[in-house]
Order: structure tokens, then sequence, then C-alpha cells
């Protein structure tokens, strides 16, 4: 399905991915008290403070790109699918995988961790019914035995802390800057 959906959704280019950090993410971040940009800043804040590698802090920092589109297309494709389509010509699956399993990630933290479920905002609770609700036994293995299924759940964990009004964080241009460097690599690596 992946192929297919990749067909019907062109990616973009890192100045628009910068432009609509800039220009598309000062809206409220779905029922939350802070904009989609401070929910950015926040997760690859977090992200890097734990240490996690560049590709995992820029998972972090796009991973909710899909709703800054200014089309139907975040309806047609959960939006992390839709984020790594439209990541995947500029970063490597180390950045786009993480993206496209976070949504997953969260169904499986509510399988794996009773306690989980009450610790998610109310916006966040809400969005788990419509995204499929809690995995099942046997879906939470399956997800958690896959490549990229740690990373996903660490993302997971700093979208779900990075909702804190007023939150301090590194500052986007520094993101911008490993954006930049993490494109140039994978589009060098493309070419050998």
């Amino acid at each position: 399905m992946q192929t297919q959906n990749r067909q019907i959704v062109q990616g973009i280019t890192l100045p628009q991915v910068i432009d609509w950090l800039q220009n598309r993410a000062g809206g409220l971040y779905g029922g939350e008290a802070i904009t989609q940009l401070e929910h950015a800043l926040q997760c690859a804040s977090l992200a890097m403070e734990e240490g996690a590698s560049d590709a995992l802090v820029i998972a972090a920092l796009l991973h909710d790109l899909a709703h800054m589109a200014d089309d139907e297309t975040d309806e047609t494709f959960p939006h992390g699918e839709l984020a790594a389509l439209l990541l995947a010509e500029l970063f490597d699956r180390d950045v786009t995988e993480p993206i496209r399993m976070h949504v997953d990630a969260k169904r499986y933290l509510c399988a794996a961790d009773p306690l989980y479920w009450s610790g998610l905002s109310h916006a966040s609770q809400r969005s788990l019914i419509w995204q499929g609700g809690p995995f099942s036994v046997t879906q939470a293995t399956e997800f958690i035995d896959q490549d990229y299924a740690e990373d996903a759940v660490r993302l997971r964990q700093w979208d779900d802390t990075a909702k804190v009004v007023g939150a301090k964080t590194v500052d986007l241009q520094v993101f911008v800057v490993m954006m930049e460097k993490l494109s140039l690599e994978f589009a060098q690596a493309e070419t050998v």
C-alpha cells in the first residue's frame, strides 16, 4: 500500500518543510493549548535532551508535518504515513519510519502499559478512538518486533509530553541546520 500511496502523494522540498514550520504551524495543535510549532519544537527539544540521534530528533520535529498540508491529503491517509511519504525523498528511513509508526506506537503503548491511557491528554484519548484503539496482544507483539518500533515508541513518548504551555525549547534554526545536514547526507547516499 505504501508504494501506491507514494504515487499519489508528491514529496516536498526542504525549503517547503521549513516554510511550513515557519508559516503554517501557528495554529493550535489539535485541541491542545499550544501551537503546532510549539509542539514540534518541544518534541525535538525533548529528543535532543535525551541524546537521541539527529535522525530521531528530526523525526520528533516533523512527525506531525502532515497536519500542516493545505489540501485534503491529511484526511485521506493517516497523518504519520502521509508525513513519512512527504519526507521520503528528503530523509533516510531513520527519520521517516518512526514518523510513519508513531500513531501505532500510541496504540502499542495502550496495550503494553495499563496506565498509559490515563496519562494521555483528552485530545489524544479522543484521537486514539478513530486511530483504531489499543492494539490487541498479538498486534502489540507484531508492532514492537518491527524495525524502528523502539524509536517510534520514544517519539510517541515525547509527543505525549510535548504539550506544555510556555515551555522553553531549542530554536528552530538549530533544527534547520540539522535537517540540511541529514538531507544532504541522504541525497549523497542516493547517488552512490
